[in-house]
């Protein structure tokens, strides 16, 4: 009887630890689960200089290189040993969508343009659009009252006078001095 008993014993010891580590399993996949709904803010990391198609349209070679600066801006990387070269390169980072990068190349000869290379670049109001926050806000409250919608809420309560005259100056506060040897 006592024999038996042990077995049973072990076994519903046996049974009790197959479930636990199956449960373990399944704790793994469920935690998963909710990390996946709730996710962390992420900013929108913007960095290096925008380029548009517009921009890149009044490149000419032949250009002078202050001309360039002024229609670009001041390249993002400029080389001691490519003194010659600019590049402006532009990444943005969001959360939800795939990173973008987009590098534009100019190419100087004797301080004018001798060569434009550039990724697919899009126009202003693309890059504007790509931007713009995809939350939709509801409704914008109304700031102002109007004398009817004031006319619902009840009149501020006015102050009291104090009803005796009898009232005592509050006492004056003493303070000890500022400096050391003052007073």
């Amino acid at each position: 009887m006592l024999l038996t008993s042990c077995r049973s014993l072990r076994s519903a010891a046996l049974a009790l630890v197959v479930a636990t580590l199956a449960a373990c399993g399944s704790v793994s996949t469920t935690g998963e689960k909710v990390a996946g709904v709730m996710t962390p803010y992420k900013i929108d990391i913007v960095q290096g200089n925008v380029v548009t198609r517009e921009q890149l349209a009044v490149l000419r070679v032949g250009m002078p290189r202050a001309i360039a600066q002024d229609v670009l801006g001041t390249p993002l990387l400029t080389s001691v040993f490519h003194a010659d070269r600019w590049d402006y390169v532009f990444t943005l980072k969001r959360q939800g969508s795939e990173p973008q990068a987009r590098k534009v190349t100019v190419f100087f000869t004797n301080e004018v343009i001798s060569k434009i290379e550039a990724d697919e670049l899009p126009s202003e109001t693309e890059f504007v659009s790509t931007l713009r926050s995809k939350t939709v806000l509801g409704p914008v409250p109304s700031l102002t009252a109007s004398e009817e919608a004031l006319k619902k809420f009840p009149a501020p309560k006015k102050a009291e006078a104090p009803v005796s005259g009898n009232t005592a100056p509050a006492a004056a506060t003493s303070y000890p001095p500022l400096e050391p040897g003052g007073l």
